[in-house]
């Protein structure tokens, strides 16, 4: 049996959900403007809807979109500065019931146990950011 949080196709990953009292139209407006998308993947960074598409935050974390499906997910590929491999990252947005949605990410082909601890924190501390910055709008 694999120990927690790997896998066989997807090594090591991490997911991190909050379920808010906010539309899922409304989060997924939030989560893919500049102002959401400075939170959870780093300022400098606007629209990621075409597949292909290369972007840099101004931290050095760098990657492409892979999928965009609106009102939905967006997945993306995600190596920050100092990282030799790339990992797959996905932020969802789905219905938790009238005027309800759940924000989760998910981060697959981490590279051990240690990286999976260290970004399962990291991601936590982004949705609490993330669940924050809604509750301030």
């Amino acid at each position: 049996m694999s120990p927690v949080g790997q896998t066989r196709d997807a090594g090591w990953q991490i997911g991190v959900s909050k379920t808010v009292d906010h539309s899922v139209a409304d989060v997924w407006s939030f989560v893919t403007s500049p102002e959401g998308i400075a939170i959870w993947l780093g300022e400098g960074v606007t629209v990621l809807s075409e597949r292909g598409a290369g972007y840099e935050t101004a931290d050095g974390v760098r990657g492409e979109t892979r999928s965009y499906r609106e009102l939905d997910r967006v997945r993306l590929t995600w190596r920050p500065p100092g990282w030799t491999h790339d990992t797959t990252l996905q932020l969802a947005v789905t219905s938790a019931g009238a005027g309800r949605a759940m924000l989760r990410v998910h981060q697959e082909r981490l590279a051990d146990a240690a990286e999976r601890e260290r970004q399962r924190e990291h991601w936590q501390g982004v949705v609490n950011a993330l669940v924050a910055a809604l509750a301030a709008r």
